[in-house]
């Protein structure tokens, strides 16, 4: 079912995790191949509970804990993914993936390649990421741009609970590698980027509202948040609430795109809203030098050049480690 029909289906309002945890058991009772391993996944449910329950349901040969090595976790999943299974491999943060990249970078992202189709790698590395959570320099990093740049991977960021099941559910069906970054800080309730003020539970928004059952999102397509005609602004994750939130308390007209993933990129959706305003904003929470934000920057400028009022702007974070 796709997400067109998905209105069909029943609704309640839900949180992120509650919604992964729902796409993670409707995968797992309806493709026999698919399979959930990571540090703490089993047993004791994840450490932001996101597979709570799982083991108990699917057993322990379905949902199995991990030593704790990021490296033999990706790697266990490459040759489980082209052996016929279909792993979904959690990183416990992030911030722990860097082990792994050898396994994703010359292993997974170029298995169908190196053996023209006849092996693939279908596994969807699951990652809670971003800041916001005052968890310090090993619990706060968004390396989305380093996954990409490797071409045979694709990289998927929601922002709402409904995205989380929907894409999570296309991440885990479709046949090539699939980074899934989730945004920690909007776990439970969207953020507006006011630290001073209580963050509203999910269940009181109604981005919340998430059908039961199987449905998916396409990847590659992106969400309109906003319509506006001043000024178009490019999001993903928790920023999309940011800058929804901060276009709203300012007045901004703003044209908001909630990119979804990363790659494929929604460039058409992109286009379209820079040529009806004329200007573009790109904002993500990683660091700004060579951030995603700059391919953004040179993919807007090279195909809407003769639409642009002004140059294209970013707004970041610091260049810090």
């Amino acid at each position: 079912m796709t997400e067109a029909t998905a209105a069909n289906l029943p609704e309640r309002r839900i949180n992120m995790i509650e919604a992964i945890n729902e796409a993670l058991d409707i995968m797992l009772t309806r493709d026999p191949d698919v399979i959930i391993m990571g540090e703490d996944v089993g047993y004791f449910g994840g450490v932001f509970r996101a597979t709570a329950g799982l083991q108990a349901k699917h057993g322990k040969t379905r949902v199995f804990d991990t030593p704790i090595s990021e490296c033999g976790i990706i790697g266990a999943a490459v040759g489980m993914g082209a052996y016929g299974l279909r792993p979904v491999p959690e990183i416990q943060f992030a911030d722990y993936i860097y082990p792994g990249l050898d396994q994703l970078i010359s292993e997974a992202a170029r298995l169908r390649y190196r053996s023209a189709g006849d092996y693939i790698a279908p596994l969807t590395v699951r990652s809670p990421f971003g800041g916001g959570i005052f968890g310090g320099q090993t619990h706060s990093q968004s390396p989305e741009a380093l996954f990409t740049h490797v071409s045979g991977l694709k990289t998927v960021i929601p922002s709402t609970p409904y995205d989380a099941k929907g894409l999570l559910i296309a991440a885990i069906e479709d046949n090539d590698p699939v980074i899934f970054f989730e945004p920690k800080r909007i776990y439970n309730g969207p953020f507006s980027g006011y630290y001073d003020k209580p963050v509203e539970p999910w269940k009181k928004h109604p981005d919340s509202v998430v059908p039961e059952g199987y449905y998916k999102i396409p990847l590659g397509k992106a969400r309109h948040v906003r319509e506006g005609e001043a000024l178009t602004v490019l999001a993903y994750g928790t920023m999309v609430h940011v800058t929804e939130a901060v276009c709203r308390a300012k007045g901004i007209d703003a044209d908001i795109l909630d990119l979804r993933t990363l790659v494929p990129l929604d460039i058409q959706a992109i286009e379209a809203s820079v040529e009806k305003t004329g200007r573009c904003l790109i904002v993500h929470e990683a660091t700004r030098t060579s951030g995603f934000g700059a391919e953004l920057s040179a993919l807007v400028t090279e195909r809407c050049f003769y639409h642009l009022e002004a140059p294209v702007e970013r707004v970041t974070g610091f260049d810090t480690p």
